[in-house]
């Protein structure tokens, strides 16, 4: 049982977590909800590649550090993060995506067979290279990352066999998120049939947009832009307060007419509109790297929305969530001992 004390004033509300999850019992209750559902992700599938050592010198060459290697790390990135994320927290996930007829596509079906990932939904396209950001490490700082990419947009060969893969299952899937890095899957025609096809069919559809088709996801159930995506979208300067982002959600509201719009807002947390504005102030856990928290952040949301769970709650816990990613180096999944440690630590 979630028990939920609603404080409203001239329609805006801010919530905290002491407000909302009153029990571990609750946020073990929730999580228990997630794992019989089925969630699909579809977008831009990356391989993450890490090279740790330390720097003690300048290379005589030329002024930069010389890293002296320790070790290498492989990690599923992009869409296919988010897809270890609601893994992690127990649903059963189906990732659809592209990748090249390369080594690192190799790599990155061995590192999915082993996280427990179907790879039936990774359409080979020979056109392109696999996805990949080498990043470069010296005591956990970063020093340089090198990135292997197309940005092309997928010819319509590639596109019918994503949209046919997600029609042949959709009948089965819970809800679906959409990833858009803006590295070519997420054509503004494949965006339309995807969420025409599972509104059709009563599935939610959950988007984490980048710049480049911004407004193509009309009609989402969940819409989660970041504050520099949205002020960038709509052409206009954005503050990062209460009243300027209100205003930047209703003029977007206009246009992207999705059911819920929830803007992160770096240090000052999340803001929902779904008619009303809630406001939910960030976590205060040690960062240590953001890298992934929106990708924790949009998987969570789906798991609560599929689960029917309330959307202040689900946002909370989501919260939490990419705060305990932010502790470690590197996009790592959610884990669910650590969220409630999280819940825990946040009731005292």
């Amino acid at each position: 049982m979630v028990f939920v004390v609603i404080f409203l004033f001239k329609g805006f509300s801010s919530f905290s977590i002491k407000q909302t999850i009153m029990t571990v019992s609750s946020i073990e209750t929730i999580l228990n909800s997630f794992r019989n559902k089925r969630i699909a992700v579809i977008g831009d599938i990356m391989l993450d590649k890490y090279i740790f050592g330390h720097v003690s010198r300048i290379s005589p060459e030329y002024p930069v550090p010389v890293v002296d290697v320790t070790h290498e790390d492989h990690r599923l990135g992009g869409a296919a993060n988010v897809a270890l994320n609601t893994l992690s927290l127990g649903a059963e996930t189906l990732l659809i995506g592209i990748t090249g007829s390369d080594s690192n596509r190799e790599i990155l079906l061995e590192l999915c067979s082993s996280h427990g990932l179907t790879t039936e939904g990774l359409i080979c396209d020979s056109s392109r290279p696999t996805t990949s950001k080498t990043r470069i490490l010296s005591q956990n700082h970063h020093i340089t990352r090198v990135d292997v990419e197309s940005k092309k947009v997928i010819d319509e060969c590639i596109e019918l066999k994503i949209f046919d893969f997600f029609n042949s299952v959709i009948d089965s899937i819970d809800a679906v998120i959409l990833e858009d890095y803006n590295k070519g899957l997420l054509s503004t025609t494949l965006i339309q049939r995807i969420i025409a096809s599972a509104r059709k069919q009563g599935v939610p559809v959950l988007v984490d947009p980048k710049l480049q088709n911004f407004l193509a996801y009309k009609g989402c159930t969940v819409f989660k832009p970041n504050l520099s995506e949205m002020a960038a979208s709509l052409g206009i300067v954005l503050h990062n307060n209460d009243r300027e982002v209100e205003e930047a959600c209703c003029l977007l509201q206009e246009k992207i007419q999705a059911d819920n719009i929830i803007v992160t807002r770096s240090e000052k947390g999340m803001t929902i509109y779904n008619g009303t504005f809630t406001h939910i102030g960030a976590t205060s856990l040690e960062v240590a790297d953001v890298s992934g928290a929106g990708d924790t952040v949009i998987g969570v949301l789906a798991l609560g929305v599929a689960a029917g769970i309330d959307f202040v709650t689900n946002a909370i816990i989501a919260n939490l969530a990419a705060g305990t990613v932010c502790q470690e180096v590197g996009a790592v999944p959610v884990r669910p001992e650590k969220l409630i440690k999280a819940s825990l630590a946040h009731l005292q």
